[in-house]
């Protein structure tokens, strides 16, 4: 089978953030999406093109157009949110988002009237039933089929930095983890998420697809959920693994993050350079670690199995990637990154405040719905 690559402009950007439809009341999750795209599209004349339903119908989802820099990709998003915002103020609806609801009930929630979410949900059962997760999508674009698996697999040696960083989900169902991304633990029980495996060359690659075709396991190259994937449709190599952002400034961060390292790989491998990688008993626990303990993690660095501190790497990161964020015009996005390196991630926040609290759910919502109203930490 062949697994065609489309053609897309280097270092192009897209963004999806998946967003939680709120009771402004009660602080629970609406089942409203369906309403709320079918008043969207009577008030315009037509459906909104970067506004989409989800799996459940407690979600919109917002996608940008490609763009050739973060700024206008997150323009795009913000318009959406000013384009929907009255539909919801009439609904009594409020938009908030984190990894996590953190005391929605999983089965409590409605699954979206279409027939690849129904499929998911029927062959996967309870852990399908407990999909209430929300992340962040950032599209790269790449200009050769030829850089796609080197490139990912370099991303890969990073990943779970990038996760600990995006973590916003240390809450299921009422309790406290004891995760700082809950999500990242929940996703991957559906059988093609998590980490994708290893490829050397995009024939291997093919060699996959084809065995999972013929075996059922997918319909569609699309339902391969990794962390990481190469999008073929859209020539793009998308990064998954962030939970997602509570509000549009860490957004800009995030995506500028992976927009940077993107194409600082791809410039390494224009100079002839090989990418490093990781073996993949190495990725799993750094997946692991991540999830577990965030900003806290003592992380494996290479495949020589020297750790760090993510705390210590981070900052050494993003020194190395200032000249690219210069010429890809997201100097500031990317130097925010360091204020949640010393100010604390989205998951600490939570915590901080379920504490103050006296251990009440209810203050975290309200966290996530203010932190997204302002468009910033709190």
């Amino acid at each position: 089978m062949t697994l065609p690559f489309a053609k897309s402009e280097r270092s192009t950007v897209g963004v999806e953030w998946e967003l939680q439809l709120v009771d402004e009341d009660s602080l629970d999750l609406r089942q409203c999406a369906s309403k709320v795209l079918q008043r969207l599209e009577r008030v315009r004349g037509e459906a909104h093109p970067n506004i989409h339903h989800e799996l459940l119908l407690n979600t919109i989802e917002l996608v940008s157009n490609p763009a050739t820099t973060i700024l206008g990709a997150i323009a795009d998003i913000e318009q959406s949110i000013e384009d929907v915002a009255p539909i919801l103020s009439e609904l009594g609806v409020v938009l908030a988002t984190a990894g996590t609801h953190p005391f929605a009930n999983p089965l409590y929630q409605r699954v979206t009237n279409k027939e690849r979410y129904a499929r998911l949900v029927d062959r996967t059962r309870y852990w399908g039933q407990q999909m209430l997760l929300f992340g962040m999508h950032v599209h790269v674009g790449i200009e050769s089929r030829d850089k796609v698996l080197p490139i990912l697999n370099a991303l890969l040696t990073r990943h779970a930095h990038i996760q600990a960083l995006a973590s916003s989900s240390p809450f299921w169902s009422n309790r406290s983890t004891g995760y700082a991304s809950n999500r990242a633990m929940m996703f991957q029980q559906l059988p093609t998420a998590g980490l994708p495996h290893h490829f050397d060359t995009w024939e291997q690659l093919e060699g996959y697809t084809q065995d999972m075709l013929h075996t059922g396991v997918i319909d569609d190259f699309s339902e391969v959920r990794w962390d990481i994937r190469p999008s073929p449709r859209l020539g793009t190599i998308e990064v998954r693994v962030c939970d997602a952002p509570t509000n549009v400034s860490e957004l800009k961060s995030l995506a500028a993050l992976i927009h940077c390292m993107v194409e600082h790989y791809s410039r390494r491998l224009d100079s002839g350079e090989e990418l490093p990688s990781m073996p993949q008993w190495f990725l799993s626990e750094n997946k692991w670690r991540s999830a577990r303990y965030g900003m806290d993690a003592i992380l494996i660095l290479d495949a020589a199995g020297n750790e760090e501190l993510i705390t210590e790497t981070v900052p050494r990161e993003l020194e190395m990637l200032a000249p690219v964020a210069r010429d890809l015009g997201c100097e500031k996005e990317l130097a925010d990154i360091h204020l949640i390196v010393e100010r604390g991630a989205a998951y600490q926040r939570q915590h901080r405040i379920w504490e103050k609290s006296g251990r009440h759910m209810e203050s975290v919502v309200r966290l996530m719905v203010d932190e997204f109203k302002l468009g910033r930490p709190i």
